[in-house]
């Protein structure tokens, strides 16, 4: 079975980007972040009304951690600190060694190559740290720039399932990417 050890909690690092814990003192950057209906519009999750709904997440993002159910990085900007995005890993399989990944980012910063950049690094991090076996993302259909970047990364599709995501009074479909590790 998959052991997960987050301490001290890993530091990543990419030419442009710095990947660090989220902490409290990040809760204006996630407001904003999950406030934005634009970033949301393929996450079927509450969008946020307030600064203690950015810190309610916060509080589950540290105790996932802290149980070692899963890992989130703030996604950071070297040349100014500034975190404008997450990703990471959730929904641990560790009896079969598996993760889904998730991951959004601000939407000034979409399509210049950041979460490629991201991804990578913690596909790597998961694979040759975590020990992975698989690598998920479950995906709204819709997301063409999601996909194109699963794709882009060797994910395959697993399977497409048909109104099996219910949230906020409508059922969604979503589209199943899987990674396998690499032989090394």
């Amino acid at each position: 079975m998959l052991t997960i050890n987050l301490n001290p909690f890993p530091i990543l690092e990419t030419s442009r980007l710095i990947l660090r814990q989220i902490n409290k003192n990040d809760v204006n950057e996630i407001f904003i972040l999950r406030s934005d209906a634009r970033v949301m519009q393929y996450i079927l999750r509450p969008i946020a009304k307030t600064l203690e709904d950015a810190l309610q997440l916060i509080q589950i993002i540290s105790d996932t951690e802290t149980n070692g159910d899963g890992i989130t990085w703030a996604i950071i900007l070297k040349e100014n600190a500034q975190l404008i995005g997450t990703i990471g890993f959730w929904q641990l399989k560790k009896e079969h060694y598996r993760a889904e990944i998730g991951y959004l980012l601000h939407t000034d910063f979409q399509k210049k190559g950041i979460m490629q950049e991201a991804l990578t690094t913690v596909i790597d991090y998961g694979f040759k740290e975590m020990k992975l076996h698989t690598i998920e993302a479950d995906v709204d259909p819709g997301n063409a720039s999601s996909i194109s970047l699963l794709e882009r990364n060797k994910f395959v599709e697993e399977g497409y399932f048909k109104e099996n995501y219910f949230f906020e009074g409508k059922f969604f479909d979503t589209v199943v990417y899987s990674l396998v590790a690499p032989i090394d």
